[in-house]
C-alpha cells in the first residue's frame, strides 16, 4: 500500500521564480496550426496578412503561451503540478523569427490546499510584454 502513495514535493517559495526562451520559426507556425486546427491565415498566408494591421503573419497566441505551460509542468512547481486555471492577456502580437522569453514567479502560496498562483508573463527581445497573466496550479 505505501508504494500506492505517492510523496507529495516541497511547495515552492514566494518569489521563486523559472524562465526559458525560444525563437518562433515557420515551422512552430505551420506544425502548431495542423496539430490545432487554428488554421487562420492570419498565422499562415503572406498576402492576408500584409493587409492585416499587424502587416505580417503572427505566431498563434496559444503557442506563445505554450511556454508558459512548459515551464510550469517542468520547472516551477513542476512535473505533476496541474492547472487549476489560466488567465492571459495578449498585449502585443508575436512575429515569427522572434525570439520570446516566458517568466513565471510564485506570488501566493495556499499551503492547506497546496496551491500556488503565479505571474505569468512572456516578452519579446525588445522587453515588450508581449502576453501577461496569472496561473493557479494544484501541486
Amino acid at each position: 500500500m505505501a508504494d500506492l502513495i505517492r510523496e507529495l514535493r516541497p511547495l515552492p517559495s514566494l518569489g521563486d521564480r523559472a524562465e526559458r526562451t525560444r525563437t518562433f520559426t515557420e515551422a512552430d507556425v505551420v506544425e502548431y496550426a495542423e496539430l490545432s486546427g487554428d488554421l487562420n491565415p492570419i498565422h499562415l498566408d503572406d498576402d492576408y496578412a500584409a493587409k492585416s494591421r499587424f502587416g505580417r503573419r503572427i505566431v498563434h497566441g496559444f503557442l506563445t503561451a505554450g511556454m508558459i505551460s512548459a515551464l510550469l509542468g517542468t520547472e516551477l512547481p513542476g512535473i505533476g503540478s496541474i492547472y487549476a486555471s489560466q488567465t492571459f492577456k495578449f498585449l502585443a502580437p508575436v512575429y515569427i523569427g522572434n525570439t520570446i522569453t516566458a517568466s513565471v514567479e510564485v506570488i501566493e502560496i495556499r499551503e492547506e490546499k497546496r496551491l500556488v498562483t503565479l505571474r505569468t508573463d512572456c516578452v519579446n527581445a525588445d522587453g515588450v510584454l508581449v502576453l501577461t497573466g496569472e496561473a493557479v496550479i494544484k501541486c
